[in-house]
């Protein structure tokens, strides 16, 4: 075991933004630390980490499907027994859907990877943080209360552990797949739900951990990196104009490598700013 070296890790790291936040701790991180770029397929773990360019920090592949309900504890133990924690967690892998995909067809492996995915993330890697830790779940501006009808506000306002998280989702996807998710005054774009249960499932961990956190150093939060030109994005919006992966995971890179804003610890962030969760925020 070793703990002199920082260690850095990036789940859903093969392409897009997460290969640009794997690529950059890389280079901000000095050559004695270690970034575990992981995603699902061997085969493009392998080839993402042999396409990144030299220098920095040392990139080793790992293997993580977030949707597996072992995985995440598993990869945890192996960097416990090899490091003794991690310093770095990003929260980014996604499934990617386009407009045209059928919500009920296609919400149970949404769901599994997206949500359940995030809180297996959470539950795993959060007690490994050392001091000075940053675990950081890639969300969206649309991760608000905003974004949800007033009258579903309670499924995820003050939710106060990642079991009831879960819970929520849980009730969330069935609604979609029995077809009473419109009645119900769910939104249409899946998306939207999946992201505030992300953030929900950040608000809820920190308040649990808060105190413990600020003394030790420790920032948990969600990120908004914005509209990002990536062909998946494409498929919904006008993206020609939107930054590259490379250039929207800067702000993100600055909250995990520089120093603490307290008032960003259980908030949903955006380039800086924390974006209000509720109307009252």
């Amino acid at each position: 075991m070793t703990t002199s070296s920082r260690v850095a890790l990036v789940t859903g790291a093969t392409q897009g933004l997460g290969l640009a936040l794997a690529e950059g701790l890389a280079h901000r991180m000095a050559p004695e630390d270690t970034v575990y770029l992981t995603g699902r397929d061997l085969d493009r773990v392998t080839q993402a980490v042999e396409a990144l360019p030299g220098g920095g920090a040392q990139v080793c592949g790992a293997l993580l499907d977030v949707a597996d309900p072992q995985a995440a504890g598993r990869l945890a133990a192996q960097l416990a027994e090899r490091h003794g924690g991690v310093d770095v967690v990003f929260g980014n892998a996604v499934m990617r859907i386009g407009p045209d995909d059928d919500p009920r067809a296609i919400i149970d492996e949404y769901a599994e990877v997206n949500n359940f995915g995030t809180t297996r993330v959470l539950r795993a890697f959060a007690p490994l943080l050392r001091d000075n830790g940053r675990l950081l779940v890639v969300a969206s501006t649309l991760g608000t209360l905003h974004y949800l009808a007033p009258v579903l506000h309670d499924r995820f306002a003050d939710l106060s552990s990642l079991d009831e998280v879960d819970e929520q989702v849980a009730a969330w996807r069935d609604a979609i797949k029995d077809g009473s998710a419109r009645a119900g005054a769910w939104p249409g774009f899946v998306n939207i739900p999946s992201k505030i249960a992300q953030v929900a499932a950040v608000r809820a961990l920190a308040g649990e951990r808060r105190e413990d956190d600020r003394e030790r150093g420790i920032l948990l939060a969600a990120v908004c990196p914005g509209m990002i030109n990536t062909p998946t994005s494409g498929l919904w919006w006008d993206v020609s104009t939107a930054p590259s992966p490379a250039e929207a995971a800067v702000a993100l890179l600055d909250l995990a490598l520089e120093p603490v804003v307290p008032e960003h610890y259980g908030q949903l962030v955006r380039h800086g700013k924390v974006l209000p969760w509720t109307v009252r925020d």
